[in-house]
């Protein structure tokens, strides 16, 4: 049986867990209106309640250690201008805590008694972040300014005694510095705890329980994947805590009064997850408790109850849309406490995809995801290759409900991740950089050679989507191999980097041109390989999708390659939300959105 697509899209989702300072109630967000809003509940599947009651998308929660109340975070419109808020649990009352709209606010946590919390915000100065701190019935301009950045700062938490904040700073994806900011000196300062030569990153940095150190995954001494380390504030040394054996570690969760942790390990985009207890007299030992059995493959988003006896998480897969569930240390027992719906659609109707492998151009293989559909005819099959954004990320096997409902429509879903992406180590990740870039898209056509020779695929009949740096690629496949394409799909795409860098926020700039090259130094190259520059080569119709409000890729991009085709003959076709940023999160606009996708799609590949 065949849903329609509003069916599909009220698949919904429940994740960004929080354990209240009881341990009896849980937040998590769910988007049942449409947008994500905070919910909380006090037992597995009993029916939660809604706390927030917005037009706009919450994008995390997070319940203060000791009062009963908790911080979210939302923006406007997809502006990505987030502002704080606390909601009251007792009472439902909410109150804006920043109060400036114009300003980025970044969460950095509640202090351990629940009397402060700190942040990143550009209030300041567009550019750039400075770290604030403020007391729990503080707001507006009633916030502490403890340090002024000069780049990408963000938080990773308080010390043990709420003396001293971990500050990362990012210059690009995989180069990053840790500092220790000490609250307590008449100027506090950065203390530097990282200098290091060359691009090395430092994520996921979590402080030891007795304050003395830090643990983080890392590529340190050159390693090509990330490794769980432990970096003694004292001597500066690091000390390897666990080797990612070939794959990354991608980060830790500690509690920091038992030394209690949750770490995972990206194994060909699925999820590995390790749970343990650090050794109370070396840092470096731990035991390991049962590894929990969840299900779809993919988890993250782990938070201890009061007493680390528990944790929360979320988990997702192909078949497995999202939903929060707790696992007891200890047996490794995992308890499903939200019911996300399905929409009625039978969970066994999902579709699951197949990890493939791709030989490119000069011998490197690709990794894809690649879903069929059940019924699907030999040499009569359509195809959706849909190339995620970033350009450092990673398509994983998550619950998609667009996939799904164009998987239960007939077209088979090829998600590659091309050289540039993450999660297959450092090398890989580079070998896109700058004027490696267009690598990257003879990648794409070779995964269409692949679906070439597969025995189900129409060749005739393939189209290419993708959003952000995704819809960049689509733009550059469509001109640099036009006669691969039946259609192509650009959802908040680039579609010249140089019109990106001098429009995209001042506080993205310095970080997108460690990626894609400097508008200083690589301007003619970054001309040469645009799409807007390059669409005489266009042949297949194209569909342009964007936000008014797109805070990183102007909507600018969207209307100069939909004008620029059109000049060319190709049909085009323009659709722009204005209550919307940089992809499409309210309800009413993913249905507008995927149903005139289906639409142009039947039109093109029908």
């Amino acid at each position: 049986m065949s849903y329609e697509i509003d069916r599909y899209l009220n698949i919904r989702s429940a994740y960004g867990a929080s354990f209240g300072p009881d341990g009896e109630r849980l937040s998590f967000l769910m988007d049942t209106t449409g947008t994500a809003q905070v919910w909380t509940l006090e037992a597995p599947r009993v029916w939660p309640e809604q706390r927030t009651f917005d037009d706009e998308r919450v994008t995390f929660a997070s319940w203060s250690p000791e009062h009963p109340e908790l911080i979210f975070g939302m923006d406007e419109g997809g502006n990505e201008r987030a502002q704080l808020f606390r909601l009251d649990a007792e009472t439902g009352v909410i109150e804006n805590l920043t109060a400036m709209p114009d300003a980025k606010h970044r969460w950095g946590g509640w202090s351990h008694d629940g009397e402060r919390f700190a942040f990143a915000s550009n209030r300041r100065d567009e550019s750039v972040f400075d770290i604030y701190v403020q007391e729990r019935e503080e707001s507006g301009d009633e916030a502490t300014l403890v340090c002024e950045g000069d780049g990408w700062l963000s938080l990773s938490g308080w010390g043990p005694d709420d003396s001293r904040l971990l500050v990362s700073q990012a210059y690009s994806n995989f180069d990053q510095d840790l500092y220790v900011l000490d609250l307590e000196a008449d100027e506090p300062e950065l203390e530097h705890l990282t200098p290091h030569e060359g691009d090395v990153r430092y994520g996921s940095a979590s402080w030891a329980p007795d304050g003395e150190g830090v643990y983080l995954v890392t590529d340190e001494g050159d390693s090509d994947t990330l490794y769980l380390a432990y970096l003694d504030l004292e001597s500066g040394e690091f000390d390897t805590v666990v080797e990612g054996d070939g794959w990354n570690v991608d980060g830790i969760a500690l509690d920091e009064e038992t030394g209690r942790f949750v770490y995972s390990r990206n194994v060909e985009g699925y999820t590995e997850l390790t749970v343990g207890e650090f050794d109370a007299d070396d840092p470096t030992a731990f035991e390991t408790f049962p590894e929990p059995d969840l299900p779809g493959g993919i988890s993250g988003g782990v938070s201890f109850d009061p007493d680390a006896e528990r944790f929360a998480l979320s988990t997702t897969g192909d078949t497995v849309n999202t939903n929060v569930f707790v696992v007891d240390i200890e047996s490794g027992e995992a308890e499903r406490w939200t019911d996300a719906p399905t929409a009625g659609i039978p969970h066994e109707s999902f579709d699951e995809s197949e990890l493939v492998h791709v030989e490119s151009f000069d011998g490197l293989e690709v990794p894809a995801f690649f879903t069929l559909p059940n019924d699907a005819e030999d040499g009569a099959t359509p195809v959706i290759v849909d190339i995620h954004g970033g350009p450092e990320s990673q398509r994983r096997p998550s619950f998609s409900s667009v996939k799904q409902y164009f998987v239960d429509r007939g077209y088979a879903y090829f998600e590659p991740n091309v050289r540039g992406s993450a999660g297959y180590g450092a090398d890989y990740a580079a070998l896109d950089d700058v004027e490696k870039r267009m690598d990257s898209v003879a990648d794409i056509n070779a995964c269409v050679e692949w679906l070439h020779d597969h025995p189900a695929v129409d060749p005739d009949r393939i189209a290419a989507k993708g959003g952000s740096y995704g819809g960049f690629m689509v733009l550059a496949a469509l001109t640099e191999y036009p006669d691969r394409w039946a259609a192509g799909i650009d959802v908040v795409g680039i579609a010249n980097f140089v019109t990106f860098l001098e429009n995209t926020g001042d506080w993205r700039r310095e970080l997108r041109e460690a990626e894609y090259g400097s508008l200083a130094e690589d301007r003619e190259f970054l001309e040469e390989i645009s799409p807007t520059n390059n669409i005489e080569q266009i042949e297949a119709p194209l569909f342009v999708l964007h936000g008014e409000n797109d805070p990183r890729v102007p909507v600018g991009e969207a209307e100069q390659i939909a004008e620029k085709a059109e000049q060319q003959g190709v049909p085009v076709r323009k659709l722009i939300f204005d209550d919307e940023g940089h992809g499409f999160s309210k309800l009413e606009n993913r249905l507008e959105a995927y149903s005139a996708i289906a639409d142009f799609l039947d039109e093109h590949l029908g």
